[in-house]
């Protein structure tokens, strides 16, 4: 069905006969069939990137919805917690360094929103069918230098609001240096993740979002936290 989804749009068509082997004539499709396997592939795409099931009903039972999304809702728990682990492990830091807390949020926010850009986009292109083996090289290359540009961008912005509001430049300096790090590797992720779960049979629109985020969350605070341990030493001892 996607691949006649796919031939119907690449040559205009609003019906095409169907022969068997024989070249004998068996029925037809028409557009309408099309539209509905394209809008089923829609719907599929954007509820799996919440967790959700495309049967999902707006109106149905409490019970059926909430057994539904027990499940990513348990499971981004466990990504939560793996993600707190990595903050447990500077918590001197921490402590003795407030301001790092304050910009936590910063660090996951821009790290999530880099990477589901770029996730979503391959996703789109996957279903798509554009993204073929002689142009994966191509793909992860852009999205690696998109990553390093606005990398650079956003870390400056953020590193001189970071050393004026608290009146000291050795912070600015650690989350520009981790945010450079973070865009970079959120960008390259998004791009790497999608394709590396098809070709393991895992599908990219369901489960995608929630590996990024604790990838992107992991690595962004244990850039951002032990770049400060390192840089903030004499403070800890």
């Amino acid at each position: 069905a996607h691949e006649v989804a796919k031939i119907f749009e690449r040559h205009d068509l609003v019906t095409a006969p169907v022969v068997d082997e024989d070249g004998m004539l068996v029925g037809r499709i028409t557009i309408d069939d099309v539209v509905d396997v394209i809008r089923e592939e829609a719907d599929h795409s954007l509820m799996s990137m919440a967790g959700l099931d495309e049967d999902e009903d707006t109106f149905g039972s409490v019970w059926q919805t909430a057994r539904r999304r027990a499940l990513w809702l348990g499971i981004n728990l466990l990504t939560a917690l793996a993600a707190s682990a990595v903050i447990g492990l500077f918590e001197a830091t921490l402590e003795k360094v407030v301001a790092l807390a304050i910009l936590m949020p910063i660090v996951a926010s821009m790290g999530g929103i880099a990477g589901s850009q770029t996730l979503t986009l391959v996703i789109r292109a996957m279903a798509l069918g554009q993204i073929q083996s002689n142009n994966t090289r191509y793909l992860l290359f852009k999205e690696l230098s998109v990553g390093a540009i606005n990398g650079l961008l956003w870390a400056t912005v953020i590193g001189i609001t970071a050393g004026l509001w608290f009146n000291d430049p050795n912070l600015g300096l650690v989350i520009a240096a981790a945010m450079t790090r973070l865009i970079t590797m959120a960008a390259s992720a998004g791009a790497l993740l999608p394709i590396t779960m098809k070709k393991l049979g895992i599908d990219p629109a369901l489960a995608g979002s929630v590996v990024l985020t604790t990838i992107t969350d992991i690595v962004g605070f244990f850039a951002f936290l032990g770049l400060a341990t390192v840089l903030y030493a004499h403070l800890l001892t």
